[in-house]
């Protein structure tokens, strides 16, 4: 969501805009860990990726 804060604003209304934002979970990259079982490390596959172009 975006909030859209005018410089004409005051502290007060600010902190209220921003109280009515949805809070939201943070985002837990431990539960991809070990997911994707890869054939090459990922260097390699970075390095034949970028080597597509040529």
């Amino acid at each position: 969501m975006t909030v859209i804060i005018k410089r004409s604003s005051d502290r007060a209304i600010i902190e209220k805009q921003l109280e009515t934002l949805s809070r939201t979970s943070k985002f837990d990259a431990y539960r991809f860990c070990g997911v994707i079982q890869l054939s090459q490390s990922p260097i390699d596959i970075q390095k034949s990726m970028r080597d597509e172009w040529e």
